[in-house]
């Protein structure tokens, strides 16, 4: 029997454990949280961090595996790689993934390959970045190098509160890196954002979904998908060019690539941010509901050398995704959905029990969980979607602390 190693075996990611089960491959699973839900479902398990390259290493080569996967996860995704190429087996180039997941390598190589990138840097340390600061124009953006999840990221419109800026970011850089960068507008309503799939280096899956957000909550985090995309033609032609000249000079060969870009007023396409596997948010899902494909046995099929079909299908319109979050800190007492809101719901996925403690939705891992919708129209789509919050009440009690 062929084995898998996959890395991360967090609720959203049992889904590709128990895809390449019913496909016949054993399963191994590496994860450093002892609580992770996943090693209950793959034949072996080892608690090792995903990011620990040369100890997964080991353990791919003691278990001798013939593919690696790490689904819907940024950080493991460089190990991989790592330890696919070292070990022969499929993968895109290890120095191109490295690329991807960090923000400021990834934003020198867009420039030096002719695509747009924004006016930015890599810092090390506050003061350095402060010294530089008078070369942007506001607004600018900071985050992490390389972080995912829309973790750590502030948009400031002037110098104020700069330096709180600066350390938010760092807290989730695991290298203590962050990059500033002038911030890009859009001309369209909604970011760009949803899965791409290549296969022997074409473009052959376009999950290009609309980015929503709670403007009332966080700005900066996504709250959900919709489709079809609200994109003229000539701006979505251009888009997928962009995005198959990018597959081309990275040399991927393979997989699973989640996307973030926006159009300016000018039609300029601008890579936000690429990452080499699938998306969280349960992307893929929501993808295999609107192609009639099932996206995770894609990224099975393609870790472990096997062709994948070419997708020909139309998108089936009108799928969307929400993604259930809080305003505040507490104690989860459930969930109240208005019976205007369960006639689109197709399906429902809740991470909290009552007496959990949840957080202010301030990045993705503070989701409660995730619905599906399915419309009769866009325009209705768009209308529910943008008011959520009159259907959905989060029931949040008082913490004890």
């Amino acid at each position: 029997m062929k084995k898998i190693l996959l890395l991360g075996g967090s609720a959203q990611q049992v889904i590709a454990i128990e895809t390449a089960k019913r496909l016949g491959y054993y399963t191994v699973l590496c994860d450093y949280l002892p609580d992770n839900p996943g090693q209950n479902h793959a034949d072996k398990f080892y608690m090792v961090s995903t990011t620990e390259k040369e100890e997964v290493l080991k353990i791919a080569m003691n278990e001798c595996v013939d593919g690696v996967l790490a689904y819907a996860s940024d950080p493991a995704a460089p190990t991989a790689a790592y330890v696919a190429e070292k070990m022969g087996l499929p993968t895109s180039p290890y120095a191109s993934v490295e690329i991807l997941c960090n923000k400021d390598r990834f934003r020198r190589f867009l420039r030096s390959h002719g695509l747009n990138a924004p006016i930015s840097c890599g810092y090390e340390g506050k003061e350095e970045a402060k010294a530089d600061i008078g070369k942007y124009n506001f607004p600018i953006i900071i985050k992490p190098v390389d972080s995912s999840g829309s973790k750590g990221i502030t948009v400031l419109h002037n110098p104020d509160n700069l330096d709180k800026a600066m350390e938010f970011a760092f807290q989730f850089s695991r290298s203590h890196r962050i990059i500033i960068e002038e911030f890009i507008e859009k001309k369209h309503p909604y970011l760009i954002g949803g899965d791409i799939f290549v296969e022997n280096g074409k473009i052959v899956l376009w999950g290009l979904l609309n980015c929503h957000r709670d403007n009332n909550v966080n700005p900066l985090v996504p709250v959900g998908k919709s489709f079809p995309l609200e994109l003229s033609n000539k701006d979505i032609e251009n888009v997928k060019l962009t995005l198959q000249t990018l597959v081309d000079k990275l040399h991927i060969k393979s997989c699973g690539m989640n996307v973030e870009l926006v159009v300016d007023e000018n039609g300029k396409v601008w890579l936000i941010d690429v990452g080499p596997r699938n998306g969280g948010n349960m992307i893929p899902d929501l993808l295999g509901m609107i192609f009639n494909v099932d996206v995770v046995e894609m990224a099975i099929k393609s870790a472990m050398g096997e062709s994948v079909d070419v997708i020909t299908r139309e998108g089936v319109p009108f799928y969307a995704t929400y993604n259930l979050h809080t305003d505040r800190d507490g104690i989860y007492n459930g969930i109240e959905y208005s019976d205007e809101i369960e006639k689109y719901i197709v399906k429902k996925c809740e991470y909290k029990v009552p007496g959990d403690r949840i957080e202010y939705f301030d990045n993705a891992a503070k989701a409660l969980g995730i619905i599906f919708l399915k419309f009769s129209t866009q325009k209705e789509m768009m209308g529910i979607l943008g008011s959520m919050n009159r259907y959905i009440n989060i029931k949040v009690g008082d913490s004890d602390d």
